[in-house]
């Protein structure tokens, strides 16, 4: 597979993914996520989306959240 940093984010629909808590019940960490190429997903910051994005695999984010 190409570098996933190579691939263009023009026109990509980002949802916000939200679960958990920090320290507040009332404070949810959020993100968003946007398949950017099938099978690949670009990550960022939902209150700071313009500090950039992670990017993974499919089997990348499955093998994540096995762990939880």
């Amino acid at each position: 597979m190409s570098d996933l940093y190579e691939i263009p984010l023009d026109g990509v629909k980002f949802r916000r993914v939200c679960g958990g808590n920090q320290q507040e019940e009332e404070m949810e960490s959020c993100v968003e996520l946007a398949e950017i190429r099938e099978g690949v997903y670009a990550v960022r910051d939902s209150k700071n989306p313009n500090a950039g994005t992670l990017r993974f695999t499919r089997a990348e984010l499955e093998a994540f959240a096995k762990l939880f």
